[in-house]
């Protein structure tokens, strides 16, 4: 098959060895991990992509969309020309984790706890977010533009001023998700040592790539991946089983007031 992968740079080490492993031609692109923090705009960008590739030259077979429901950025995404692909996930915890039903064992009791892998460590000051489906991205777009005006070492003491290091009721865990495809990079220490500093306790958890290779592989069990075809788009569930399914398009509103 000729498969377009769209994904979440978090995701980027992971995909591309299973890329290097899988039968299938694929073509990948990335978006930014902080685009997150703006579920409206990384649902655009998201959609652009797909209708980039509905629009190019290369007919696919289908477009994956490697994310979840990631705070809404994963609803209402359209399928024009080709069918896609998306993981039954509420957000990268559980794709990291390799399946909705770990997902649930690790985080029903506390969806908001915080959580890591090696991409968050890699990329750029994003180390760690909320598994509740929520745009809270711990050291994000925020502490980002603060580092923009005030240098590393002024942007840390005005974040640590502004929020101070005291963690509320069921806040306490910072959950690193170790996966051995990546465990040698080191990162699981950094995290660590961040998820100290801030006043958490850490704690490892091992990962799957399993959802990310079926992906990349065609693997699309219905139990744990959608396919919308052409003329649907994805709607959420938010359960524990189903979490998105596919219904039909909604027309676009030309919100464009120009004659």
């Amino acid at each position: 098959m000729l498969l377009k992968l769209v994904s979440c740079n978090v995701f980027q080490r992971e995909a591309c060895w299973c890329i290097a492993r899988s039968p299938h031609v694929v073509d990948v692109e990335f978006t930014e991990l902080g685009e997150h923090a703006r579920s409206d705009g990384l649902r655009k960008t998201i959609q652009a992509k797909i209708d980039a590739a509905d629009a190019g030259p290369r007919r696919y077979d289908a477009i994956l969309i490697l994310f979840g429901v990631c705070g809404n950025a994963g609803i209402a995404l359209q399928a024009r020309k080709t069918r896609l692909v998306m993981p039954r996930a509420h957000d990268c915890c559980t794709i990291l984790l390799g399946s909705k039903e770990t997902f649930r064992q690790h985080f029903e009791a506390d969806p908001s706890t915080p959580f890591g892998s090696a991409g968050y460590v890699e990329r750029g000051s994003y180390f760690m977010r909320t598994a509740d489906g929520g745009s809270q991205v711990y050291y994000g777009d925020e502490y980002a533009e603060y580092v923009r005006r005030y240098g590393e070492d002024d942007a840390r003491y005005v974040w640590e001023q502004m929020h101070p290091p005291s963690a509320p009721a069921g806040d306490h865990r910072a959950v690193f998700i170790d996966l051995p495809q990546t465990s040698h990079l080191g990162c699981a220490e950094v995290f660590r040592r961040k998820a100290e500093a801030e006043g958490k306790q850490y704690v490892r958890l091992e990962g799957s790539i399993r959802l990310i290779a079926n992906l990349i592989m065609g693997r699309w069990d219905e139990a744990d991946f959608l396919i919308v075809e052409p003329g649907q788009q994805t709607a959420g569930v938010y359960d524990w089983v189903e979490i998105v399914r596919a219904k039909k398009s909604e027309p676009q509103v030309n919100t464009d007031k120009r004659r």
